[in-house]
């Protein structure tokens, strides 16, 4: 093997086993069976007399969360009985986290002409 052959090889062997790693990733970025996906979340705002969106979709286990962009108070109650907020002053928040499918309709309690779904699948 030529003097020069050995350079080649003693730079492109190091270079393809560098190569390798950055393509099989690396250890401390891949996921582990014991990492746990984060919760799923969505969020309803309150403004001009409106739940919007109107109707939201999500998967079971999501936690949503309805802000009063109002400058009035405003509440958020099933009309199922299953979740009820307090008084949402401006900027205020009130979540609930949804563990079983169904749809869930809610109103204002102060302005029931206001109303929202929730449809969790």
């Amino acid at each position: 093997m030529t003097k020069q052959n050995m350079w080649v090889a003693g730079f492109v062997a190091p270079l393809m086993i560098a190569i390798l790693l950055l393509c099989a990733g690396s250890p401390n970025v891949m996921a582990s069976n014991n990492d746990k996906a984060s919760a799923a979340t969505a969020a309803v705002k309150i403004d001009n007399f409106v739940f919007g969106p109107q109707t939201l979709t999500v998967p079971v286990g999501t936690t949503v969360t309805w802000t009063n962009s109002d400058d009035i108070p405003h509440t958020s109650v099933s009309t199922e009985g299953v979740f009820k907020s307090k008084v949402l002053d401006t900027d205020e928040k009130f979540s609930y986290t949804f563990t079983k499918a169904g749809t869930y309709p809610y109103y204002c309690t102060i302005h029931p002409k206001m109303t929202g779904t929730v449809v969790v699948q």
